[in-house]
């Protein structure tokens, strides 16, 4: 590559950053906070499929070995 579309690319990381981080500066922090519920929520979520994912598997483990 040349000089110039190296110094080129540069500036376009420099600004894709600086505006991606003045744009979540302007979050309110109630967005932030419900957004943080939802991720615990999802999460809680997600742990019960996987108990229950687990919980068919041992089922099916156990009823092939009577």
């Amino acid at each position: 590559m040349n000089t110039i579309l190296k110094t080129r690319l540069a500036q376009i990381a420099g600004l894709t950053v600086v505006s991606v981080s003045s744009a979540s500066a302007a979050v309110d922090a109630s967005v932030t906070t419900a957004l943080g519920a939802a991720g615990t929520d999802a999460a809680t979520v997600g742990a019960a499929v996987l108990v229950v994912i687990v919980g068919i598997f041992a089922f099916k483990l156990l009823r092939k070995a009577l």
